[in-house]
């Protein structure tokens, strides 16, 4: 398939990448720095933009079957609408060039997973180090979910550099409320290209953890 993958020279974007062209998709990466992403391949398109400028998404989404969304930011500790204000742009744009098929990561947590990522992210990381950029995720799926996309939201658990298994556990009502359940990056791009040809998923939001 021809694909767009946001948030690309991130751990997670990367390995969605290198496992995208090995099993012989056609990639387009749009990063704001292309120096960040040092691969060279074939079926690689990489496209300089940002996703917060409509007309940089409008030229990395047109002619795509479909759109992987690994953003994210370490913006912490401060207010921020990237991820928000990032998605709507993409959803626009994918509504108007009619791309339907979109699969986004957000985390285990938020809206109906909430504490779902155990007692120790629920009492001390989302509420002392995550509130802003979780407000904000929470945002961005309800933007997803009001849109007219065939959307699947992946939320994982905790992220490891693991290697990749491909078996775990998903859903719409895995997780912990007590324990702090992991999940390798790789495995998380293993189910995310998975849901490019099970639609099973279509109109979810998934956990996923070990």
């Amino acid at each position: 398939m021809k694909i767009l993958i946001i948030g690309g020279t991130g751990k997670t974007g990367r390995h969605i990448i290198d496992q995208a062209l090995q099993k012989g998709h056609l990639v387009t990466v749009l990063v704001r720095n292309p120096a960040k992403l040092k691969l060279e391949h074939p079926n690689l398109k990489i496209l300089q933009g940002n996703i917060l400028q409509s007309k940089d998404v409008a030229a990395a989404v047109k002619g795509q079957e479909a759109v992987l969304s690994a953003l994210g930011h370490k913006r912490f500790f401060i207010p921020s609408s990237i991820l928000s204000k990032g998605t709507a742009n993409l959803i626009n744009t994918m509504a108007e060039q009619n791309v339907k098929r979109l699969v986004c990561i957000t985390s285990l947590g938020i809206n109906d997973s909430r504490f779902k990522l155990g007692l120790y992210y629920t009492l001390f990381v989302i509420p002392v180090i995550l509130f802003f950029y979780f407000l904000d995720k929470s945002k961005q799926e309800k933007l997803i979910m009001d849109s007219t996309l065939d959307w699947t939201i992946v939320r994982p658990a905790q992220l490891t550099n693991g290697k990749m298994r491909a078996k775990y556990r998903h859903g719409p009502n895995v997780g912990s409320y007590i324990l702090t359940k992991m999940i390798s990056r790789a495995d998380v791009a293993h189910f995310m290209l998975h849901q490019l040809t099970d639609k099973q998923n279509v109109h979810k939001a998934v956990g996923i953890h070990y």
